[in-house]
């Protein structure tokens, strides 16, 4: 029996769980279009804890998880957008200032084991409500070409790629391209 439920993450634990699902969620998404030693040592299962955990301290950025009983199963991060991010804080400039007044979903992974069985789109919705309830007109994401499942996703979620791209520069050899999608808020 499910026992669904999704909390505000807040804790240590959270942290580790949301970041777990990142890295166990970039393994399955991207084995193919990724080197495997940048893999290995790039995308550990520690790796962004440091992140959610300032995060949640600044305030900015928010984060949710949903669980079933003690087992993470989807997280996801959103704000404000990125209007003042430069390339030096991540892999690439992902700022935004002609979405200034947008709210932004930073992230969206589910553990892979339990793809294709509607966890993402209940915290995608929880994130869609509140990022409207706060005024925004809308909310966009960035979204990895390579990722064509995730980008079939958002686009079920009403997500529309607009024609913006950037250039992500993973190893000399390894450049991938983020699409930015948005959704308008109707009133």
């Amino acid at each position: 029996m499910e026992q669904l439920h999704i909390v505000d993450a807040c804790r240590e634990q959270h942290f580790r769980d949301m970041s777990l699902l990142h890295a166990l969620g970039w393994r399955a998404a991207y084995r193919d279009s990724i080197p495997a030693d940048y893999m290995a040592r790039e995308i550990t299962d520690e790796r962004w804890v440091p992140v959610f955990r300032q995060n949640h301290g600044e305030g900015r950025y928010h984060s949710l998880l949903l669980y079933n009983g003690e087992q993470p199963l989807c997280c996801a991060t959103y704000g404000p957008a990125r209007v003042d991010q430069s390339a030096g804080d991540t892999i690439c400039d992902f700022s935004s200032p002609d979405l200034a007044a947008w709210g932004e979903l930073v992230s969206l992974y589910a553990h892979p084991d339990y793809w294709g069985q509607g966890h993402g789109s209940l915290v995608i919705e929880e994130v869609l409500n509140r990022v409207k309830a706060t005024g925004c007109p809308g909310c966009f994401l960035y979204v990895l070409r390579e990722n064509e499942r995730a980008r079939r996703f958002y686009e079920k979620h009403g997500f529309v790629w607009d024609g913006h791209a950037l250039n992500v520069a993973l190893t000399p050899d390894t450049t991938l391209s983020d699409l930015r999608y948005r959704k308008e808020f109707h009133v």
